[in-house]
This record gives C-alpha cells, sequence and structure tokens, in this order.
C-alpha cells in the first residue's frame, strides 16, 4: 500500500520560505513521478511542482517559476518542495502526490496517490 506523508507546513510572512516533504512508503521514490499541489480555501485545486520518473525533468506553475523548487532524495525515499517569496495569496493546504506515469504533468487525473495536505499559512 502506497503511503504519503506530508510535513513542513506553518505560518510565514509574506516573503520568508518554507520547505514542504513528503515521505513515501510502499513505493520506492525512483518508481513514479511525483507533485505538489495546493488548494486554497473556496477554490480548486492546482497544480504547482512535478518531477518525473528518472528525477531529470521538472515542471513548474507559472505563477511558482523561479521561487519554488522541487527536489528528491532517493536514498531517504522523500521528495520537497522548497518554497521561497510566498506571498499570502499562496496560503493553502499543499499535497504531495504520485504518479505511475514518467512525465512529470500538471494533471491531478494522472496521480494515483495522495497524501492528507499540510497547510500553509502566509501572513501580510
Amino acid at each position: 500500500q502506497v503511503r504519503l506523508v506530508e510535513s513542513g507546513g506553518g505560518l510565514v510572512q509574506a516573503g520568508g520560505s518554507l520547505r514542504l516533504a513528503c515521505e513515501v512508503s510502499g513505493r520506492t521514490i525512483t518508481s513514479n513521478a511525483w507533485a505538489w499541489f495546493r488548494q486554497a480555501p473556496g477554490k480548486e485545486r492546482e497544480f504547482v511542482a512535478a518531477i518525473s520518473r528518472a528525477g531529470a525533468m521538472t515542471n513548474y506553475a507559472d505563477s511558482v517559476k523561479g521561487r519554488f523548487a522541487i527536489s528528491r532524495d532517493n536514498t531517504g525515499n522523500q521528495f520537497y518542495l522548497q518554497m521561497n517569496g510566498l506571498q499570502p495569496e499562496e496560503t493553502a493546504w499543499y499535497f504531495c502526490a504520485g504518479s505511475p506515469r514518467d512525465m512529470a504533468t500538471n494533471t491531478g487525473i494522472d496521480y494515483s496517490y495522495w497524501g492528507q495536505g499540510t497547510q500553509v499559512t502566509v501572513s501580510s
């Protein structure tokens, strides 16, 4: 059984940084593509970032390019989202997800495994 557990959320001031982690069990980190999505109150879930199964390709939402970075630890079976320059409108629940596809897609339907989420609150 695949299990994803997020950590690292919290309260940060505008312009600050957070690093989210997703611990994966039941799958090796090199067997799937992985991604982060977020959902703000009253809004639909949106794609944030993804990394391909091989780890060579990354994909980012336009709104986070240059500020966020997705990475993974092959030995520790975790992947991460480094978030810099956070803004209040990025307050949301952040979810990690895994896909059996090779590509770092930005479509939620491609992802079969989901974590429970970690809350990020950015104060102004």
